[in-house]
C-alpha cells in the first residue's frame, strides 16, 4: 500500500490488490496504450489525462472502463486488466477508483467525445508532467507514477 498527497493535497491510498477500499468502486480510470502508443484524451477543462469518470447505475465497473475510453478516445478496446484501485480522502467526499491497463484495437472518429476533445496518442508520458500544464491535475502524482511501473512489471 502506498501512501501520499495529491495535487490537491488530499491524503491517497493507493494499492494493486484486488478491491482493498470497496468490492463495487463508483469510478474508474483507464491506462491506455493503442499502436505502441499512450492514448490520451484532451478534457476540455483539465488537459491531457487518461480517460476515465463515473460508473453508471447497472454497470459494473469494467463496463463503465470500457464505455468511457470509447466517448473520451473513440478507442475500441482488445483487453482490459485491472491493475489496482485507489481513494483519495478529499475535504468533501472520498473517492475510490480502479485502475485498468487497455490495449485499444482501433480508434474510431466521432463527432462528440462529450466533455473531452477527443484523443491524443504519446510515444512517452513526459518525466516533468508533474509541471507540464498540459497535463490534468489527475496525472500529477504517484498513482500514475506507481500505476505505469506496475504495467510495466506485468508486460
Amino acid at each position: 500500500m502506498y501512501q501520499f498527497k495529491d495535487y490537491y493535497h488530499n491524503e491517497v491510498h493507493l494499492s494493486f490488490k484486488k478491491y482493498p477500499f470497496a468490492e463495487k468502486a463508483k469510478h474508474v480510470w483507464v491506462i491506455c496504450q493503442y499502436e505502441n502508443k499512450w492514448l490520451l484524451t484532451n478534457h476540455s477543462d483539465r488537459g491531457f489525462e487518461f480517460p476515465g469518470g463515473k460508473v453508471e447505475d447497472g454497470e459494473s465497473a469494467e463496463e463503465a472502463a470500457i464505455r468511457e475510453v470509447k466517448e473520451e478516445t473513440g478507442g475500441n478496446i482488445e483487453e482490459i486488466t485491472y491493475i489496482g484501485q485507489y481513494r483519495v480522502l478529499g475535504k468533501e467526499k472520498t473517492i475510490i477508483k480502479n485502475i485498468y491497463f487497455a490495449k485499444v484495437k482501433e480508434l474510431v472518429v466521432q463527432d462528440d467525445y462529450l466533455e473531452t476533445n477527443g484523443p491524443v496518442l504519446l510515444a512517452d508520458i513526459p518525466m516533468d508532467v508533474k509541471r507540464d500544464k498540459k497535463f490534468s491535475f489527475i496525472m500529477k502524482d504517484d498513482v500514475l507514477i506507481k500505476s505505469l511501473q506496475k504495467i510495466k512489471s506485468l508486460l
